[in-house]
């Protein structure tokens, strides 16, 4: 007995189709990308910023730029420190002074003989007495006026070294911070021109990529229409099969055929029969 099966087949051309994309994707996916190609990288320090980098390194110029200038500050301090500024004049100063005290204090002297000679005291107790007493008045006052000329010298040269010292610590700490400057605007404009390396290698890495799976993509595109397609075009195909006797069915077939060829053997011994008897 025949056996009609319906089947639901993709119409012709999209079976052909099919088959051109199966070669396709077959073909595509034998051989493994080489991703390490696509690998990210990191661009390389900027010179902008190897040179930040190689100032705050340098000594005097990058983070301890300030130690010279308080090194130098420490000379400025101590008992002696005062030394280095006094006036190389100072000595000069004080001579001419002292002539200047003595010339005048002579001169006051005699006006006191001549005071004592007028009054015909000269030579006499009381001229000695305002004489004595002139004289050590008036070295007591000189040797006032030469220490007062020497504490003076002496508190310029403090006030020197003073000035000198704030300066220096002034400077310890304005003299980093310019640096500082300098290196934090050489770093920040390296650090946008490495950003901007970056950022060129970023893109021609995804353009390799996307060049790399743009096959990919175009045959997975194609697989996509082609499913629309055996979507839109079904086709229904008819088939007529003969399915193989079971056991049970080939017996009967046998003992069909036997009965056939006994019937057939019996009726021809009958009719010799029969036509010998008429005979």
């Amino acid at each position: 007995m025949a056996i009609t099966e319906s089947r639901t087949l993709p119409a012709p051309f999209i079976e052909s189709l099919g088959q051109d994309y199966g070669k396709q994707l077959t073909n595509l996916t034998k051989d493994a990308i080489d991703t390490s190609q696509f690998a990210p990288t990191v661009a390389g320090q900027d010179p902008l910023q190897t040179q930040a980098a190689t100032l705050a390194g340098t000594t005097g110029k990058g983070i301890d730029a300030f130690a010279p200038y308080l090194s130098t500050a420490a000379g400025y301090t101590g008992p002696g420190a005062y030394e280095q500024f006094m006036s190389p004049y100072q000595q000069q100063v004080i001579d001419a002074t002292m002539t200047s005290f003595d010339k005048q204090a002579a001169q006051r002297r005699r006006g006191i003989s001549d005071q004592a000679l007028t009054a015909g005291a000269y030579g006499g107790a009381r001229h000695g007495i305002a004489g004595s007493e002139y004289d050590a008045a008036s070295d007591m006052n000189r040797a006032l006026l030469q220490s007062q000329l020497q504490q003076q010298g002496y508190g310029q040269a403090q006030a020197g070294a003073a000035q000198a010292f704030q300066q220096q610590q002034g400077l310890a700490g304005l003299v980093p911070s310019l640096y500082q400057q300098d290196i934090s605007t050489l770093g920040q404009v390296g650090a946008i021109q490495q950003a901007q390396a970056q950022a060129g290698a970023d893109a021609t890495r995804e353009t390799e990529r996307m060049a790399a799976f743009e096959p990919y993509e175009r045959l997975g595109f194609y697989g996509q229409g082609l499913t629309g397609l055996m979507g839109g075009y079904p086709a229904q195909y008819n088939f007529t099969s003969m399915p193989n006797p079971t056991p049970l069915q080939t017996a009967l077939g046998a003992g069909s055929t036997m009965a056939g060829i006994y019937g057939a053997v019996k009726g021809a011994n009958a009719y010799s029969n029969l036509m010998n008897r008429i005979a």
